[in-house]
C-alpha cells in the first residue's frame, strides 16, 4: 500500500485524526492494521488496544472500525481478535 496521504493524519508517529470520507478511512485502517498487528496471531482486546493507544487514545473507535471495516475479526464473545489477511 502507498503510504501517500496516510501520513497527513499523523503528527510525531500520533494519529491525529481520523478521516471522515469511506475510502481514506480504509485507507488509514490498512495502514494501522499493517503496521500494530501481525498475520495468524490472536489477540486479546487488551493487546488490541495498547497496540491502538501506540498512536491514539481513542482505541474502542478505532477497535469497533478495524472489525466492522474487515481488518480485524473478532470472537463472538469479544476475547480474541485477529487480523483479516488482505
Amino acid at each position: 500500500m502507498s503510504g501517500q496521504g496516510v501520513e497527513a493524519f499523523f503528527s510525531g508517529g500520533r494519529l491525529t485524526s481520523v478521516p471522515r470520507k469511506p475510502a481514506r478511512r480504509a485507507q488509514l485502517l490498512a495502514h494501522l492494521t499493517e503496521t500494530l498487528f501481525v498475520s495468524g496471531r490472536d489477540y486479546t482486546e487488551r493487546e488490541v488496544n495498547d497496540a491502538i493507544r501506540a498512536v491514539h487514545e481513542d482505541c474502542s473507535a478505532l477497535r469497533r472500525y478495524l472489525v466492522e471495516g474487515g481488518f480485524l475479526s473478532r470472537t463472538k464473545d469479544g476475547s480474541s481478535y485477529h487480523r483479516i489477511s488482505a
